[in-house]
């Protein structure tokens, strides 16, 4: 079926509601924006389905939110009873539509007849990963769009073991939702009788009371915390997501006394209206906090993205300026925390290791390797993380310490499967107290590691393509990046390619081949004979590709040249 045959069933369908109707007619003349509506369905990605919202098969609505359930749903029912019988817990964020959507979903789950767990407000996305396992569910589903602006909700699925679904299960779900062919394969039923027969049931306070005590109990130092945690002044916005009442609560009832929250942003708001693009790793995003830190001469700003996934973080230098740190920075800081406060305890376990994706930067592996901590790679996407976890769960070769990648993503514990910014903003104001214990900033403490471990730095392009169009170019882009490998980027040669897609490695001076291990991914990854690297990887939730850069220098002054020739270099190279 073409779009234009698609963008008729959807308006002839007696199943779609007018509204929806109406917002399609007035497309009529539109030829362009009926084609990206319709000329494909949403797909799940690293992150799930994620799209703008409004009519059609490319678009989030109910319908497709729906189709996915019952694609799920389809799933569940033939994986036999017990996949059954455990259910799937529902949560959701502050975005426009997500309570409905959320909703939707459990109607459809509940009229295939499995039993559905639906929070009553809206919860952090590592909640709902906790809650799976601490239910015992078959699967879980949180609607969010994460980090992405305004326009866009989202649907990401989770597993029994608290992950988001691996690419071999979404490749089956994805599956069932395509033998569709109609809406009329799509059940669902209404609330009173779901809630009647049982299938529909409200998550309360009990399962977040065990959340928060399990987060509360990863805290390293406790006397630590209790000693200097009331002296530090910490400014505090969830950006108007979820994780204003968790991440409040925890750092309060450990003994943080002085949190305060950025008053414009505190609130739910589906707008963002503060901000152009919800999103910690955006400098602009804690303007109103920074100007708040300022007036009170606060030690530490954290700021959560809508989900609460992510965390950014600003401190102060020595000249009293807030300074944005990056993903991988924090990481670093963490990486060195942890372990050092793990080793002064004696806790510190021989087969510890850190999990980082492929684009992370490798501070934190040389401050691991310090210690004598093991860090194993994986693709990007947090999912790739959590089966690690479950790998050395099931092996017992590591002990899991630490997870995190660049894009403001960390996580400790085994009880939640992906990224979680309730514990790290917890473990980041532990860490800032530790160093303000010793007279240090956060920022004083980043540089010491740049003293002992050299000057790392990394950045991120995005290049934004989109549409059908943009996503032709990206895939162009990739290709001829495949095909035509250069020898040299800048004038420095290149000593490895590899080539996730093709599960290959290539010795930039010989030519020989090793293979890779990791899944199957379009990503390819340059290193050079200075150490320095780059990564082109399409997203696998939004229309653009990323460039990842990294470079090590000596210093700030040496590290920025070559961060802006390796730079340059590329955007010459892929024409850009």
């Amino acid at each position: 079926m073409n779009y234009t045959e698609k963008y008729r069933m959807w308006l002839e369908s007696p199943l779609i509601d007018e509204e929806t109707k109406r917002e399609l007619s007035s497309l009529k003349e539109d030829p362009k924006e009926i084609e990206d509506r319709f000329y494909k369905d949403l797909e799940f990605g690293t992150g799930g389905l994620r799209g703008i919202i409004g009519a059609g098969s490319n678009r989030m609505n109910r319908y497709t939110v729906a189709k996915a359930t019952q694609g799920l749903a389809n799933y569940i029912r033939k994986a036999g009873d017990k996949a059954i019988a455990g259910g799937v817990v529902i949560a959701y964020d502050s975005r426009r539509k997500s309570p409905e959507f959320a909703l939707d979903a459990a109607l459809v789950l509940c009229a295939n007849g499995i039993r559905t767990y639906l929070y009553t407000e809206l919860q952090p996305t590592p909640v709902l990963s906790f809650s799976v396992r601490e239910l015992g569910a078959t699967a879980g589903i949180v609607i969010t769009a994460s980090h992405n602006p305004p326009e866009y909700n989202g649907y990401k699925v989770y597993w029994s073991d608290g992950g988001q679904v691996p690419p071999h299960l979404d490749h089956e779900i994805i599956r069932e939702v395509n033998n569709m062919e109609s809406f009329e394969a799509i059940r669902t039923m209404p609330v009173q009788w779901a809630k009647d027969k049982g299938l529909l049931r409200y998550i309360g306070e009990e399962v977040l009371v065990k959340y928060i005590q399990r987060v509360e109990d990863l805290c390293i130092d406790k006397e630590l915390v209790k000693r200097e945690g009331r002296n530090l002044k910490v400014i505090y916005t969830p950006i108007h997501g979820t994780g204003n009442k968790p991440v409040r609560r925890v750092l309060k009832e450990l003994g943080f006394e002085q949190i305060t929250v950025v008053p414009q942003q505190e609130k739910p708001d589906p707008d963002f209206s503060t901000v152009a693009y919800p999103n910690p790793e955006e400098k602009e995003v804690f303007t109103l906090a920074i100007a708040l830190a300022e007036a009170k001469r606060a030690d530490l700003i954290i700021g959560t993205d809508p989900d609460c996934d992510r965390v950014g973080v600003v401190a102060k230098n020595k000249q009293g300026e807030y300074v944005t740190l990056t993903g991988n920075q924090t990481g670093a800081l963490l990486v060195h925390y942890c372990l050092n406060a793990l080793k002064s305890s004696g806790a510190l376990p021989e087969n510890g290791c850190i999990i980082k994706t492929i684009v992370t930067g490798e501070m934190g592996r040389k401050i691991a390797e310090s210690f004598g901590v093991d860090t194993i790679d994986t693709l990007t996407g947090f999912k790739f993380i959590g089966e690690k976890i479950k790998e050395f769960e099931e092996t017992g070769s590591h002990t899991f310490l630490l997870g995190y990648e660049e894009s403001y993503g960390y996580l400790a514990g085994d009880f939640v499967r992906d990224k979680d910014a309730v514990i790290a903003s917890m473990l980041i104001c532990e860490m800032a107290a530790w160093y303000r214990s010793r007279g240090m900033s956060l920022y004083d403490g980043l540089v010491s590691l740049w003293d002992r471990y050299g000057y790392f730095k990394e950045t991120l392009k995005s290049i934004q393509m989109a549409g059908k169009e943009g996503m032709e170019k990206i895939r162009i882009l990739m290709d001829d990046l495949r095909n035509d490998k250069p020898k040299e980027i800048g004038g420095v040669p290149v000593v490895r390619i590899e080539d996730y897609l093709e599960s290959r490695a290539v010795d930039g001076k010989t030519g020989a081949e090793t293979k890779l291990t990791l899944p199957v991914s379009n990503v390819l990854k340059y290193k050079l004979e200075d150490g320095s690297w780059f990564c082109a990887r399409p997203s696998g939730t939004e229309p653009k590709v990323k460039l990842y850069f990294s470079v090590t220098g000596s210093n700030a002054g040496e590290a920025d040249t070559k961060s802006k020739a390796l730079t340059d270099a590329v955007f010459r190279l892929l024409k850009l």
